[in-house]
């Protein structure tokens, strides 16, 4: 009871952060104070409750390391000419009528080979959003596509540092766990792409009969509206480096934080010689952003900076916390009982998917909301493959649906759309329900075929 009681007062102050536009770091330390208190009640002492803590912490370090590397990214792409080559020129052959497909495909394969669903909303995410801006698509439809495949990769890369949280709390291997999200994404990903494709054509009616002319309209219009690029950028191909980096490194398996850290270099370079960035400059850009002094410009691309991650380090810091607390203080002992007995009435999966439902409501963030899903639910699965395989087909895709969970608040804030844009993010709703259906229907034959056999 005491419990359910303290789950309810922290669940009301995030509630009140969210509706009065406040910071959930108010939320998250409030709740802390609340778990905290929680374990002294429970008999622990505060220096083992601060223990508790730090052990939470040190799961997310890797994570806050990237987050680092994010913001270094996102100034030095910028300020180098890495994303307003790729802008320019696509924006020359870009089709409207394919444009809300293509942010799906794009940023699956993208988001497939860093492994970070904030990295590939950094990089690619961007590049799409603005594409898809200078054609008047509906940001709506653009910002769920973008969302979509930033997640694809973030689910079953073998560079994501989600599926290797998965792959050691389940204690299985990462390479198994990926072939078997492939297959059960499979038909998640040809209806989502199909439905893109049909939007694609249906807010761009023309594209049946006109869309030779709509190729060559679009590039008009797009190299009209991107021309600021060429005349404040040297637009060389060499600007393309810190991206050919990022996709030839992951190619490679080599570590994402690595690839980062030399794309940034390589950024760095670029921005210095090929756009004649003093260091010193360069050096505000990486803490503070790039902020051109051109307005028109600034709209495109301002933005980033290891300064701009500070506010989501610390949400995730105190928030990881928690799970080191849960864990000494065996507060979700009795959501473990429930979701067993609801696990006979829904399926196993429908029960994980619930704990998810509930976890990444409360974690505000993909790690804490994994790692949450996993304390309650582990005890009732025998198999941890497919422990690992409901972990990635819930709480991985659930947890960006929650508007106020910095899994998504993220990416939305770097690609610059509303959290209105979560209503289109088809394969994050697709996915846990396609597998659910899949284990209904399966429960419903084993139980038709013991029917038959008594």
């Amino acid at each position: 009871m005491l419990e359910l009681c303290i789950l309810l007062l922290f669940s009301v102050s995030l509630i009140i952060c969210v509706i009065l536009h406040y910071s959930i770091l108010y939320a998250l330390i409030f709740g802390y104070a609340l778990f905290f208190v929680f374990g002294l009640i429970k008999g622990k002492t505060w220096k083992e409750m601060l223990r508790y803590s730090f052990r939470g912490i040190l799961t997310v370090k890797n994570i806050l390391m990237i987050f680092v590397l994010i913001g270094c990214i996102t100034a030095i792409w910028r300020a180098c000419g890495t994303i307003a080559f790729i802008v320019y020129y696509a924006s020359l052959v870009a089709v409207p009528q394919a444009m809300v497909l293509l942010c799906f495909l794009l940023c699956c394969f993208v988001s497939f080979l860093m492994g970070t669903a904030f990295g590939s909303a950094a990089t690619i995410g961007v590049i799409c959003m603005t594409l898809a801006n200078s054609m008047n698509i509906p940001v709506i439809y653009a910002g769920g596509a973008i969302i979509s495949g930033i997640f694809f990769g973030d689910r079953c890369s073998p560079m994501s540092s989600g599926a290797h949280l998965i792959s050691e709390l389940t204690d299985t291997d990462i390479f198994n766990n990926i072939k078997t999200m492939v297959r059960t994404a499979f038909i998640p990903f040809i209806v989502t792409a199909v439905l893109y494709g049909i939007i694609g054509i249906i807010i761009n009616p023309s594209a049946g009969n006109r869309i030779i002319e709509t190729i060559i309209n679009s590039g008009t219009e797009s190299s009209m509206t991107f021309r600021i690029f060429a005349d404040y950028y040297n637009l060389s191909l060499f600007t393309i480096i810190p991206a050919v980096i990022i996709i030839l490194f992951s190619l490679l398996k080599i570590d994402v934080k690595i690839t980062m850290a030399i794309s940034c270099l390589a950024g760095l370079f670029c921005a210095g010689f090929l756009q004649h960035i003093h260091a010193a400059e360069l050096i505000k850009i990486v803490f503070f952003g790039f902020h051109p002094q051109d307005t028109e410009l600034a709209k495109l691309m301002a933005g980033g900076g290891i300064v701009s991650m500070i506010r989501v380090s610390a949400i995730i810091c105190i928030s990881s916390c928690y799970s080191g607390m849960f864990k000494g203080t065996h507060f979700f002992d009795g959501m473990q009982q429930i979701m067993q007995r609801l696990s006979n009435r829904i399926t196993v999966f429908g029960s994980v998917l619930t704990a998810s439902v509930f976890a990444s409501a409360i974690a505000c963030n993909q790690t804490l909301a994994i790692m949450l899903t996993h304390q309650v639910c582990d005890d009732f699965i025998e198999d941890k493959n497919i422990l690992a395989s409901y972990l990635e087909n819930t709480a991985v895709v659930v947890a960006p649906l929650m508007p106020w969970s910095i899994a998504v608040s993220v990416p939305l804030t770097s690609i610059g759309a509303p959290a209105t844009v979560l209503l289109a993010a088809f394969f994050l709703y697709l996915i846990p329900l396609w597998n659910l259906f899949l284990e209904i229907r399966q429960s419903k034959i084993l139980s038709n075929l013991e029917d038959c056999r008594s």
